[in-house]
Parts: structure tokens; sequence; C-alpha cells
């Protein structure tokens, strides 16, 4: 299975049931069969997080976090490096910083970024995109 890095927008799908969580629940599975995880920056992390809270509350978020324990995610921390290449790609593309840093980490592990999120679609000439369905 190829490396893959899960956008925000992946993750949230998937917690509230919308289009894409059929898809991400698929690779999720295949990862914990294969102890191969998936990947996600923690800034990717805190934008789930917030948009749990914001949206859905303070209990959705511990649901979620609850079942997020046991996910096959590996989650990464921001280094200098990622904080630069985020930062270049934001500049160059119209796009919001979460999201530069799910495609820089995308980028640096040559790994394809999983998303259902439009904004994207500037960036397929520079990294892979897995788009969910």
């Amino acid at each position: 299975m190829p490396a893959r890095v899960l956008d925000s927008f992946a993750l949230i799908a998937y917690f509230r049931d919308e289009p894409g969580a059929e898809s991400l629940e698929s690779l999720l599975v295949t990862a914990g069969r294969k102890d191969s995880p998936l990947h996600m920056s923690d800034v990717n992390y805190a934008e789930v997080k917030y948009s749990i809270l914001k949206k859905d509350g303070l209990n959705a978020w511990e649901e979620a976090a609850k079942v997020l324990q046991g996910l096959p995610i590996k989650f990464h921390p921001t280094t200098r490096a990622l904080s630069d290449a985020a930062a270049e790609l934001k500049a160059r593309f119209k796009i919001s910083l979460a999201d530069a840093f799910a495609a820089a980490l995308a980028r640096e592990m040559k790994a394809e970024l999983v998303t259902g999120d439009p904004e994207f679609k500037a960036l397929e000439r520079e990294i892979r995109i897995a788009w969910l369905k």
C-alpha cells in the first residue's frame, strides 16, 4: 500500500458520516490490516479537533477522540522544514495554511494526499491526490 496522508477534510467526513466517509473507512481498514498507517500532520489534527468542537460540541469531540486512538493514523509534528515547505505552497497557491501542511507532508513523504476538498485541485501537478468519493 502506498503511503497516504490525510487532509482534515477526510477525517471530518469520516466522523460526520459525510460523502467520502466510506472510502476513508475502507482505507483505514486496509491500513490496519496491513500494519501500514495513514499519516496526518499535527496541524491537520488541530483542524479536525476545532471543527468538531465548533460545529458538533465537546461530547462529539470526546467520542471522536476515543475513536481516533484506535485508528491506524500516525501523526507528524511540525518541523521547521515542514513549515518552510507549507509556507512556500501557501505563497504559491490559494489554499488554507492547514491544507498547505497536508500537501507539504504528502510531498515530503512522496505520498498520496487523501481528500475530497476541491481546494487541492490547484495542487494536482505538485502532489498525487487520491480523491474521496
